[in-house]
């Protein structure tokens, strides 16, 4: 339920709708507008006597049952896109950010060569994984903690914001520690206790789809997360498990504008784990961008075929400069830009 308050109410109109939806029991959420101010009241069901009770209130506009089972993610709820700022970098505005790295961080030199190169290529931030969830328990599975340093080192290099995942509650306060940026990857997607845990954090998430998730239940996992108070999640779309087997997963870039219009979260495309297929990534880029997405997560790696995770889906640093400058014309034509080397180049 939505209660749109007047232009005229005033903070104690505001406080008095507060007061009586916790009497009833139910949570709020306050959200300031630039002409008037909306409280959310979280909960189901919601009863008849409390709509009418808030209707009575000096200060309400206008009583609003919004209609989705996820709340503070709707389009409903906030009307606006949100925008969410890591350090310099706005996902969600015009710029459609590029986040780039390997799949794992496998050594010191691996990622410092690689963070230098996607700076110069024009990505605004670098991924790398420490912890890292693997279907065969004898593959690799990250260097941990160490690999949570060597980020902090090529971010100290770079200025390049750091996205990696974590995998469990129990890992949650050391790679908060690190990361700029709290990767949910698609087995946790509806780990409904790391969900809640990281909404108690103040780090923007980056909540990736499940393999077998409904955009609906990916929503509702978002929903997880800001309802604990962390409403800085970004979404990203990286393919779903389907019948088909000439690709790794089956790239859904139709979720970018169904969410779009379901819900004002920042939606992102991984068109890595999306394709599983290096020579298919830089095609879906261009496709996610053209779809409308907010910015792209792109595995890259110095040497693919000697990647100890992922390395059939990564793209060279050749290959990644390469795509960019096609990415920014695309951007163009949809009204959008891109963090290109000539751009920074143009801006200087």
């Amino acid at each position: 339920m939505l209660i749109v308050m007047k232009t005229t109410a005033t903070e104690r109109d505001v406080q008095e709708v507060i007061a009586r939806a916790e009497q009833f029991g139910f949570a709020t959420r306050r959200v300031a507008g630039a002409e008037r101010s909306t409280v959310s009241v979280l909960g189901s069901p919601l009863p008849d006597a409390l709509r009418e009770a808030l209707e009575r209130l000096p200060g309400v506009e206008e009583v609003i049952r919004i209609s989705k089972r996820y709340k503070l993610a709707s389009r409903e709820f906030h009307p606006e896109d949100t925008v969410i700022r890591v350090g310099d970098v706005e996902i969600g505005g015009t710029e459609v950010v590029i986040i780039a790295g390997p799949c794992s961080v496998e050594s010191e030199e691996q990622i410092i060569e690689t963070a230098r190169a996607m700076k110069a290529a024009g990505a605004s931030m670098l991924r790398g994984g420490a912890f890292k969830p693997r279907t065969s328990p004898y593959d690799f599975r990250g260097l941990g903690v160490e690999g949570l340093q060597l980020l902090a080192k090529a971010r100290a290099e770079t200025g390049l914001p750091i996205v990696t995942e974590v995998l469990s509650v129990a890992d949650l306060d050391v790679v908060a520690e690190y990361a700029d940026v709290l990767q949910i990857g698609a087995r946790n997607t509806q780990n409904f206790l790391l969900l809640e845990a990281v909404g108690k954090t103040d780090k923007p998430v980056l909540l990736k789809r499940g393999m077998s998730t409904l955009i609906e239940e990916w929503l509702l996992a978002a929903e997880y997360i800001m309802a604990q108070g962390n409403e800085r999640v970004i979404l990203c779309e990286r393919g779903i498990r389907t019948f088909e087997t000439a690709t790794r997963n089956t790239l859904d870039l139709s979720a970018v504008p169904v969410v779009k219009r379901l819900s004002h979260l920042p939606i992102i495309v991984d068109p890595s784990h999306g394709t599983g297929k290096w020579y298919l990534v830089p095609s879906m880029m261009l496709a996610a961008v053209a779809a409308g997405a907010d910015g792209l997560i792109v595995e890259v790696h110095p040497n693919p075929d000697q990647a100890l995770s992922d390395g059939a889906q990564s793209l060279t640093f050749e290959n990644f400069s390469a795509a960019m400058p096609k990415l920014a014309r695309v951007a163009e034509a949809v009204g959008r830009t891109v963090r290109t080397p000539l751009a920074e180049l143009a801006a200087d």
